[in-house]
Parts: structure tokens; C-alpha cells; sequence
């Protein structure tokens, strides 16, 4: 299975010309954090992340095209503890760059912020990038999103399952792979450090 990553924008890299970031629709929904080299993952479990469309027009209540903010739900659970936790924010889409959002927190997260970018996106079954029509029923979905360092997180990479299960082998290779051929030094020692989240 061949997988292609771009580099993140803020690397100041080319971006490459076959790169189209995924749509709202294809986004949107629950994911399973299935790797990272976040270390706060280290010390956690089951944690997803679902994105929801925000409307465009928050009067009419209606979800159209033109939406460029997504609910943002993080729940987690710590290596020894049954309880859920969860970190709400708004992510607004960059204006420069397509497949690229700016994270703030909701709450007493108020003042916390961050941006992150999906660097690859794709279809087990399918190339890189291509969904065949499908929109969020297919279970073998994945996506590599970047987060830029901040005040209290390092630069990180995590990648994204629909299920439980996670990725096959060959497609988490596949990802460590690109991930190394990335031409940016801060990507390729990222990739040296992808470790398996622990799921339930």
C-alpha cells in the first residue's frame, strides 16, 4: 500500500501538487487515536477525537459547504482509571492552507491554543487521498495529523483509525515509511518515535 504525506506548512517546505486536504463530510465523525509520539498518550487510553461541522450560519442552524469551523471533542481515560475526560474546542480552517485548522480551547481552556494539519488521509482499500464516493461508512479510514509545538505540548504526529482495531500492519508501515521520506528533519525524527496508544 503506497501512502504519500506532505510536510506540515509551517515547515516553510513545497507543499506538493497532488495534495488535496479531505472534505468536511469525510472528516467529520469519530476517530481512534491509534498511534502518536505525543507523550501525553503515553500515560493514556482510548482516546478519540470527533470532529463536528459547525453551521455556517449559526441563525439558520444549517451545515453548508462554506463551514470553516469544527466542533472539536477529545475524551481519553488514564492508564488506571475507568473515568472519561474531555477537552473541548472550536478549530477554525488556516486561511492559507487547505487541510490546515487552528485549535482553541472552550471554557476554562479559553486561553489555550494550537494548530494542526493533516499531512495525509486515505482508504485502506483505496490510494492515498481517494475516498471511491464513500463518505465516513468505510471502517478502514485513516488520517496523519500534525501538531505544532506550543506553550506545554511538543511537536507531534498522531494517526487516526474509524475502529478500535486500528490500521493493518502493512499500513502503519506504510505511514512510518512516508513519514520518514517527508523532507523535513523535524518529520523524520517524529517517525522514529511513533509508539502504539493503548486501546480498549
Amino acid at each position: 500500500m503506497a501512502v504519500n504525506l506532505r510536510p506540515p506548512t509551517v515547515s516553510q517546505l513545497p507543499q506538493p501538487d497532488d495534495f488535496h486536504p479531505p472534505s468536511l463530510e469525510w472528516l467529520k465523525g469519530t476517530w481512534i487515536v491509534t498511534h502518536s509520539t505525543l507523550p501525553m498518550w503515553k500515560t493514556k487510553r482510548n482516546v478519540r477525537i470527533t470532529y463536528t461541522v459547525l453551521p455556517s450560519n449559526p441563525k439558520k442552524g444549517e451545515v453548508e459547504n462554506t463551514s470553516n469551523q469544527l466542533d472539536d471533542l477529545v475524551t481519553y481515560q488514564a492508564l488506571d482509571s475507568d473515568k472519561i475526560h474531555t477537552v473541548h474546542g472550536i478549530d477554525t480552517a488556516a486561511e492559507s492552507e487547505g487541510g490546515a485548522w487552528n485549535w482553541r480551547g472552550t471554557g476554562f481552556l479559553k486561553v489555550a491554543s494550537s494548530h494542526w494539519e493533516v499531512l495525509g488521509w486515505g482508504d485502506e482499500g483505496r490510494p492515498a487521498g481517494e475516498t471511491g464516493g464513500l463518505e465516513n461508512d468505510s471502517e478502514s479510514q485513516w488520517a496523519v495529523t500534525y501538531f505544532a509545538k506550543t506553550l506545554f505540548t511538543p511537536a507531534g504526529i498522531d494517526v487516526y483509525s474509524r475502529t478500535n482495531k486500528g490500521l493493518s500492519e502493512e499500513t502503519i508501515s506504510a505511514i512510518e515509511k512516508a513519514l520518514q521520506e517527508v523532507k523535513d528533519p523535524n518529520i523524520q525524527k517524529l517517525a522514529g518515535e511513533l509508539f502504539e496508544v493503548k486501546r480498549e
